[in-house]
């Protein structure tokens, strides 16, 4: 029998005629920012228990903060009852190609128009996140533009001249952010990130580097090796307090994989990353670590979603095991700082853009309370 559709249910169909005649990128798009399904609560974990943990040991329990247009209590509030501590601030250095010796730095908002990324934005989110108990790491990064992408392990100069230019140019890069770091009492400094080509077989000038930021810079430095052997190359990790690694270790060939899969998978990395650890004596921290939301995390956990299909399966319970599996492997090493967890966007809804849930934040899915669970212990 043919019923009369209302206004009301009009309004909540009014997306059929655009699925029906769409193109598969225009659905793409629809999809893309679609407002992600809510499951059912998860239980939170203790606050009292968090707060006991953050008394007991140094481990640095962080997360990686997406820069936004302001900061305010109620984005800092999520991370206090989740036993976050610190946070992970990337401002972003420029560069036009992988060869070109010349890094380019914007104080102000930025490229990207993002007011977190610039000085001012970074001082006032320190600030904030110290009334919250929450302390700062400066984590800049470089950001390729033009055709060679946007991953600074691409960096790689073509001749030594160049090669000394791009040091003078990047030392100033850094040294701006160094003296940031200290005049806003931010307590720790990250001086590099994934420069794969830069940070072997350039250990002068590293070292010659981190003297200067040890002049105008007082507290702990590191550097944010990639996990695919760069962090076993380097030679300087003595000058550093931490160990820094991007830890995208690939645990799987497979989609969907078992707990026991992935912490077998993690034996080879944790006898490396302990190989390293003895060899220097410093602790060793995760600059990075982080899952997507599909059945695919552990593959490559490197890559992002692919962003032109026109629907990506979201898998929460696969990146739920792949932080349980990474959890019971490292933290209770005494070896071991702690994690930055990539990422956290500030404001984030559970009904927020399918786009969001779909990468790699842990935020309103059963990892954020592995999380939680693990930063409390």
């Amino acid at each position: 029998m043919p019923t009369t559709l209302s206004f009301a249910s009009a309004r909540r169909f009014w997306w059929i005629p655009l699925v029906l005649l769409a193109t598969p990128m225009a659905l793409a798009a629809l999809w893309w920012h679609w407002p992600r399904q809510v499951p059912a609560a998860v239980v939170p974990v203790s606050t009292t228990r968090l707060a006991n943990a953050r008394l007991t040991d140094n481990r640095m329990r962080g997360v990686n903060w997406v820069a936004a247009d302001s900061v305010a209590s109620m984005n800092l509030e999520p991370l206090v009852r989740l036993g976050v501590t610190w946070m992970a601030q990337t401002p972003f250095g420029w560069q036009a190609g992988a060869t070109t010796p010349e890094v380019r730095l914007h104080t102000g908002a930025g490229y990207r128009g993002h007011w977190g990324e610039s000085d001012r934005g970074l001082i006032q989110t320190t600030k904030a996140a110290r009334q919250h108990g929450i302390r700062t790491m400066l984590k800049p990064h470089l950001w390729l533009r033009g055709g060679s992408g946007s991953w600074p392990g691409d960096i790689n100069m073509t001749t030594a001249a160049d090669w000394q230019t791009w040091f003078a140019s990047y030392s100033v890069f850094l040294l701006h952010y160094a003296r940031l770091a200290e005049s806003s009492n931010m307590d720790a400094l990250c001086i590099g990130t994934e420069l794969q080509h830069a940070s072997v077989g350039h250990e002068v000038e590293w070292r010659t580097l981190i003297g200067k930021v040890r002049n105008v810079y007082h507290g702990p430095l590191t550097y944010a090796a990639n996990w695919s052997g760069e962090f076993e190359q380097i030679r300087f990790w003595d000058a550093l307090d931490y160990i820094g690694v991007q830890a995208y270790f690939p645990l799987s060939a497979t989609t969907r994989p078992t707990k026991a899969t992935l912490l077998a998978s993690w034996k080879k990395p944790l006898r490396r990353l302990e190989a390293i650890q003895k060899r220097y004596k410093k602790p060793v921290l995760f600059t990075e670590v982080g899952y997507k939301t599909t059945p695919d995390a552990a593959i490559e956990p490197w890559a992002w979603p692919d962003r032109t299909a026109v629907f990506t399966e979201l898998d929460e319970q696969t990146q739920r095991v792949c932080y349980e599996a990474m959890f019971e492997t490292f933290w209770r090493q005494p070896w071991f700082q702690g994690t930055f967890i990539w990422k956290w966007y500030p404001g984030l809804q559970p009904d927020g853009p399918a786009h969001r849930h779909l990468d790699f934040t842990p935020q309103h899915k059963p990892a954020e309370q592995v999380m939680a669970q693990w930063y409390g212990k």
